[in-house]
């Protein structure tokens, strides 16, 4: 598959965090304007501030897409008071929810391949009217989009995606079928070939010690091992399943590139005792990439400079390595 100049659309996220200046140290890095055509969906006088607190110059913004310069789609919209800094309110996740709204038109209308956002909070979107579980399901809802989804983790080259997602421990196991297992080693195997990653693949197990051969629970010899036999037989590299207190250990010495877990803080868990700096989570199985910081809003430290933007310039990498690939 051949690279193609990448088109990115940016959003500021929860105007309360730090979303802001994390976005101002992404277009600061040398090459980002350079290698990438990037739509950034703010008003001047966000932008303006988003680089005061970042302590950083305002990089080139234009109008119109042109070399070396930030495409600034300034609607005018922004509140004539800055919305208040370091606390969860409906106008910052009205705020949010409109830039997001913005980004999604652009890739419903071709304009951008994939969408970067700086974190957000879900106590300000609900505030704000959003009505689903989390971004992955109000992104399928804005776009329409009916198939498998799975927020996906990345960290230290490490991929993971879920089963099941935000949602009850107690409705784990029902939404664990032989379909469902199948569906999300799918989306992770295609999202890391979309990456230009040969997938290795692992699956865990829902019960200890993956269910002792029935003693301890069903799902693995019901559920979990016929998804994975499934998806074998359609050529994907997996395996499993897996005890979920050593997969990880196995995909650290380099055995998985990719693990399939079957509820969030199965992998989260795992993932955040690995690394946290860094991290990324991605939207899986949309027609378009969407990624952003892993992390939260750290409304502990807005302003103050202290914001570390590696995992929002991960997001933005790896959301241009998609995009370029496909031609987006």
């Amino acid at each position: 598959m051949s690279q193609h100049r990448p088109r990115i659309a940016l959003t500021l996220g929860d105007p309360a965090g730090i979303g802001p200046e994390l976005i101002a140290r992404v277009l600061s890095r040398p090459g980002v304007l350079d290698d990438n055509d990037v739509t950034l969906l703010a008003d001047r006088a966000e932008v303006d501030q988003a680089f005061a607190d970042a302590r950083l110059p305002v990089v080139q913004m234009s109008a119109e897409p042109r070399a070396g310069a930030v495409t600034l789609l300034d609607d005018a919209s922004a509140p004539t008071t800055r919305i208040p800094v370091r606390e969860v309110s409906q106008a910052a996740g009205e705020r949010a929810m409109h830039q997001l709204r913005r980004a999604v038109d652009l890739a419903r209308e071709g304009r951008v391949g994939a969408i970067v956002f700086a974190p957000l909070n879900k106590t300000s979107l609900h505030l704000a009217g959003m009505q689903e579980e989390d971004e992955l399901r109000w992104f399928a809802k804005e776009l329409g989009h009916q198939g498998t989804t799975s927020e996906l983790n990345v960290l230290d080259g490490l991929w993971t995606a879920r089963v099941t997602s935000h949602i009850p421990i107690s409705a784990v196991a029902a939404r664990i079928t032989p379909e469902s297992v199948r569906a999300t080693i799918r989306l992770l195997h295609d999202v890391l070939r979309d990456a230009g990653i040969e997938p290795r693949l692992g699956v865990c197990a829902l019960n200890p010690h993956a269910g002792e051969n029935g003693n301890f629970g069903r799902e693995e010899i019901d559920a979990i091992a016929p998804g994975v036999q499934a998806a074998a037989g359609e050529g994907i590299d997996v395996r499993g399943p897996f005890p979920s207190d050593t997969i990880f250990l196995a995909a650290r010495r380099g055995d998985f590139n990719g693990v399939v877990t079957m509820y969030h803080d199965q992998g989260q868990i795992a993932m955040k005792l690995i690394g946290f700096s860094g991290a990324v989570t991605i939207q899986g199985g949309l027609p378009v990439s969407i990624a952003t910081p892993a992390h939260g809003t750290a409304f502990e430290i807005v302003g103050q400079g202290k914001a570390d933007p590696t995992s929002t310039a991960n997001a933005f990498d790896i959301a241009a390595a998609v995009a370029g690939r496909q031609g987006a």
